[in-house]
């Protein structure tokens, strides 16, 4: 009887270990999270930003962070399509963590820069524009963001419902 005792509680212990009930931080739960082969969710995202089915891809690029949290191009993915739909909170925690990650880049300016002209920050969106068409003067998406830079600050800012009666 002790020795059926003894077996099973060295059973329990060693299932507990090994099942991450041990009381370990190092163990994560990824039982809700599926596994995608390649960047399949990466390019269906783009596909569905392209097409301009931006809550399609902002689902597709969180389920892409789901998986692999600190992927650049799933946070470049995410920021954008939350900023197309107007969730500049969510856009701005994928641009927090995604500066330290990639750094300086022109890719992280320009997005972040439109990010910003999206809603209405001018002078910000220009300080970023200025950086990436600094570190590519002939980076074409630079140049562009720059010109519609210019042709949006000749527009009067409005509230959303102003042009309802038009």
């Amino acid at each position: 009887m002790h020795k059926s005792l003894l077996f099973l509680s060295i059973f329990l212990l060693a299932s507990c270990t090994l099942n991450g009930i041990s009381g370990s931080s190092n163990n994560q739960d990824t039982s809700n999270v599926d596994y995608y082969p390649d960047d399949q969710l990466l390019v269906a995202g783009n596909l569905q930003f392209k097409d301009h089915n931006y809550g399609k891809a902002n689902s597709l690029f969180k389920k892409a962070l789901d998986v692999a949290p600190n992927d650049p191009v799933a946070l470049l993915g995410y920021a954008a399509s939350s900023d197309m739909l107007r969730r500049f909170d969510l856009a701005d925690l994928a641009y927090k963590k995604l500066q330290p990650i990639i750094g300086n880049r022109i890719v992280y300016h320009n997005n972040y820069g439109y990010s910003q002209l999206l809603r209405g920050n001018l002078q910000a969106a220009r300080r970023h524009f200025i950086v990436a068409y600094e570190i590519d003067p002939a980076n074409e998406t630079a140049a562009n963001n720059l010109q519609l830079l210019r042709n949006s600050s000749s527009y009067q800012k409005r509230s959303p419902g102003d042009l309802k009666g038009i």
